[in-house]
């Protein structure tokens, strides 16, 4: 299928062959009809990416300020990788779908196949959304106009806000296509309104749509209007749909307003407010979350938890449907705002006039297939490569999970470590088919389980969220092939239960590999050599500045990431394990108390091991330190002698004979020559780099941990 991407780099708009999705449970699958450009949204990123790497950089200061630090902790050269990394990715554009439902996913029961429905999908001939993320489009609604609907929530959210009431004076400054939808929906609400803008021909539109208008381009004074407007009391309310850098426009809806006005902002403005445009009058200023409440909540959007009617009346979905029954009424007409159409083969076009100049809606088209009521299994799958390069021999690898870390570090490993690249997967199909294009691999597919029992591939790689690995690697394992899993093995128990049993009882002795990379870093070798010169039990204090993860991030959810101690501390109990070389008989562990405001407490805690040998080490892992200060730090104390390791950067010896220093000139934490292992023990059928009892041992250890919090409260 086709969809449209920009390329951040340089801002460039191309129309691209991508796997179709595969519906999920809670989401329908939707063959797309037409798609609304939003002239406000696209046009600023459209923009950002065509700007250079330093107008990129002002426009996004609190990023600078990550990457300084980034620098400091890693280097300059790790830091440079990880920018070009995330700038590399392509973004899907679009967020204003209409269309036809294909599938409907489990536990949905009120849409049906062939309904249409209007979505934030992005802009791309399949789609699949959630539940809460759209509408069916009532009978009378155009699919043109119903395209408006997401955009349309917008201003009615922001109006929503401003809670305007019968008779009110309203002011809308920015007379886009928010903006211009706003003016009918406040007039709908019996409110007398006055639009701002530059643009005449939008200000003649307004003018259209019962709006007192104010042409600025033509000289006229907002407030003076204003003031004539609202017969010298100063307006009711604000609404700023605009989008520019100024802070004029806020300063001129706190000048013209009331006292106790209120300002809703819904574009983008210049925020610097001045104290005494606010204060003598009382204004109040809110700025609008998107389509409506529910936005950027990943259990209503993602999870389907809808909220209580009687509680939340105004959901984003319910918004959706707000606007489609004013559609449908005759109270809200978006015919005129249409400006441009386009088929989506010619989407660069579309894009390139958004740049150029300043169209309203524009509209892309999309091919019918009457024909395809229902999804076929190959449009899952596209080719890259014809497979004529393939090398021979073992270690064709079906990477399952293309984000960020599989595409700037394992792929680019295994690459580099002379894996043949087979098949790569992602849920949307975007990112798997850059990386696939990127790399060299020869298809790229949106359905993950077809890939463990393929025989197209020996080697199945597994970079997908936690909740997901064991369900890849069991399969895998049962059919005879070699996994790598990136940490962690499984989040619970009963997982990794079933993962030992799969490869107990898999035919031919397949590899099982965890991504415990940091036992193969040159220093930790180094580190290593070192310790296997004493005789002596060790002592470890491994230190772990993790940084601060929102508390709603997937990772601290324990269904879908199952905690950060399980998600990333594992790494440093197997490199105590490895380091020790000495199996690990008991686990205790403390997380930080029950404190105002502390909502996570599992990832400030403190892991004690101690090791067959009579060694012990502890983790310090903790979330509430400064970016600033090294991530990784490991002292060991033995035989009268310490070793620290920093940032897998620098290691320094204190009185260790025959030792003093040595340092990388950048850091490396054993990626590569981990995957190397890896792949050369497939292609050589030796012994695995780390035995699967051992791998065992650190998952269970690491449950061990995490069950020891509920035991020291």
């Amino acid at each position: 299928m086709k969809q449209i991407l920009q390329d951040l780099k340089d801002g460039g708009t191309h129309v691209v062959d991508v796997p179709a999705p595969a519906v999920r449970p809670g989401h329908v699958l939707v063959r797309s009809a037409v798609s609304l450009i939003s002239a406000g949204t696209e046009r600023m990123l459209v923009e950002f990416g065509r700007s250079n790497m330093l107008a990129k950089a002002r426009q996004q200061p609190d990023k600078v300020r990550m990457v300084l630090d980034k620098v400091k902790t890693d280097g300059l050269a790790p830091t440079i990788k990880a920018v070009r990394s995330k700038l590399d990715q392509p973004l899907p554009l679009g967020y204003s779908n209409v269309g036809i439902i294909l599938e409907v996913g489990e536990d949905i029961t009120d849409l049906a196949v062939g309904d249409l429905i209007v979505s934030n999908g992005p802009h791309a001939e399949i789609v699949c959304v959630p539940r809460n993320l759209c509408a069916k489009v009532p009978e009378g609604v155009s699919e043109e106009s119903a395209a408006f609907t997401v955009l349309a929530a917008i201003a009615l959210q922001g109006i929503r806000l401003i809670n305007p009431s019968l008779g009110e004076n309203i002011v809308v400054t920015g007379l886009g296509l928010i903006g211009l939808v706003a003016v009918q929906l406040l007039r709908a609400n019996g409110c007398n309104v006055m639009g701002i803008d530059t643009d005449s021909g939008r200000v003649a539109m307004a003018a259209q749509l019962g709006a007192r208008a104010v042409d600025l381009s033509a000289g006229e004074d907002p407030l003076e209007s204003a003031a004539v407007f609202s017969n010298g009391r100063g307006v009711d309310a604000v609404l700023l749909t605009a989008s520019t850098k100024s802070d004029e426009p806020v300063h001129q809806a706190a000048e013209m307003c009331r006292k106790r006005g209120r300002i809703v902002l819904v574009g983008v403005t210049g925020l610097k407010l001045s104290r005494a445009d606010f204060y003598e009058k009382e204004i109040s200023f809110q700025v609008s979350c998107s389509y409506g409440p529910g936005r950027y909540d990943p259990a209503y959007e993602d999870q389907g938890q809808d909220y209580p009617f009687g509680l939340v009346r105004w959901t984003e979905q319910r918004n959706f449907e707000a606007v489609l029954d004013l559609m449908a009424a005759g109270s809200l007409s978006v015919d005129s705002l249409i400006s441009h159409r386009f088929p989506i083969d010619a989407a660069g076009q579309a894009y390139d006039l958004l740049a150029s100049e300043s169209p309203l809606g524009i509209v892309l088209e999309y091919p019918v297939d009457d024909s395809a009521d229902r999804l076929a299994s190959s449009d899952r799958v596209v080719v890259l490569n014809d497979g004529q390069a393939r090398k021979a021999g073992k270690g064709i690898i079906g990477m399952i999970g293309s984000g960020n870390y599989a595409s700037g570090t394992l792929i680019p490993a295994f690459r580099d470590a002379g894996a043949t690249l087979g098949i790569i997967v992602s849920a949307g199909g975007v990112s798997s088919v850059h990386s696939g294009k990127k790399f060299g691999f020869e298809s790229a597919t949106t359905d993950a389980d077809t890939v463990p029992a393929s025989e197209s591939v020996d080697t199945v790689v597994v970079a997908t969220r936690h909740d997901t690995h064991a369900r890849y690697a069991v399969p895998a394992l049962q059919s005879g092939k070699h996994v790598f899993v990136e940490k962690p093995l499984a989040i619970n128990r009963a997982e990794l239960d079933q993962i030992e049993a799969a490869y107990a009882t898999a035919s031919g002795q397949p590899i099982l590999m965890v991504g415990f990379n940091r036992r193969f870093s040159p220093l930790t070798e180094k580190l290593k050599a070192l310790l296997d010169t004493k005789s002596e039990p060790k002592s470890f204090i491994m230190t772990v500045n993790a940084g601060a993860v929102p508390d709603d991030h997937w990772v601290q959810d324990p269904v879908q990431g199952g905690g950060r101690i399980i998600g990333e501390a594992c790494h440093f109990i197997d490199l105590l394990r490895f380091l020790a070389a000495s199996p690990i008989v008991s686990v205790s562990s403390m997380q930080m108390g029950v404190a105002p405001g502390i909502n996570i407490r599992d990832d400030k805690a403190s892991i004690s091991l101690a090791f067959a040998d009579g060694s012990f080490g502890t983790v310090h892992y903790l979330a509430n330190g400064h970016r600033s200060f090294p991530k990784e730090r490991l002292e060991v104390f033995c035989g009268g002698a310490v070793l620290q390791l920093d940032n897998f950067r620098s290691l320094l010896g204190f009185g260790w004979p025959g030792f003093a220093r040595m340092k990388l000139r950048r850091q490396d934490k054993g990626n590569a020559a981990c995957v190397a292992a890896f792949i050369k023990a497939v292609r050589e059928g030796s012994a695995a780099p780390i035995p699967a009892e051992e791998i065992f041992e650190v998952s269970r250890a690491t449950f061990d941990a995490v069950d020891g919090f509920s035991a020291s409260g």
